[in-house]
């Protein structure tokens, strides 16, 4: 492993333990407990439970994928189709984080407005625009590195 991404693959393991404890302590908490809190969206308790770690698996799956990109990188193929590849299932999570939020963001609403609280709106716009705003770097990032890779092909054809 080389030096240069051994701290980059340290950083996406610690990045994916606050999620991991948030899933096994806090998700099963909250979808459970907040039934007693807000009994008009009792039968929104398990639809929201599942999206919580719908998106969670996108973060761990997308998480993987940085993994693997790193790899590539480490064996002198990052450009390559399979970086490509990777960033476009990076993308793809990254979507699919927004979409699902974008789904539970009328619960958000009815628990702000429940709880009087207008900034969890905002931090529910935060939850959509975060992942959106990586959807988009991993799609320049995806189109630029396919670019480079057609041009290294006919740099390699015409030598």
């Amino acid at each position: 492993m080389k030096r240069e991404t051994l701290f980059l693959k340290a950083a996406l393991l610690f990045m994916a333990l606050p999620v991991l404890a948030l899933c096994i302590f806090a998700i099963p908490n909250i979808a459970f407990g907040s039934a007693d809190y807000y009994p008009e969206v009792e039968f929104l308790k398990y639809p929201a439970f599942v999206c919580l770690y719908v998106t969670a698996l996108a973060y761990f799956l997308a998480l993987y994928q940085s993994f693997r990109l790193l790899g590539y990188i480490d064996k002198n193929v990052a450009f390559s189709d399979l970086s490509v590849k990777a960033l476009k299932n990076i993308k793809l999570c990254a979507l699919t984080i927004s979409i699902v939020y974008v789904i539970l963001l009328p619960l958000i609403y009815v628990v702000a407005e429940r709880d009087d609280a207008p900034g969890l709106i905002l931090v529910g716009m935060a939850l959509i625009f975060g992942p959106l705003v990586v959807a988009i770097f991993a799609a320049v990032l995806q189109k630029l590195l396919k670019n480079a890779i057609d041009i290294k092909s006919e740099n390699d054809l015409t030598v």
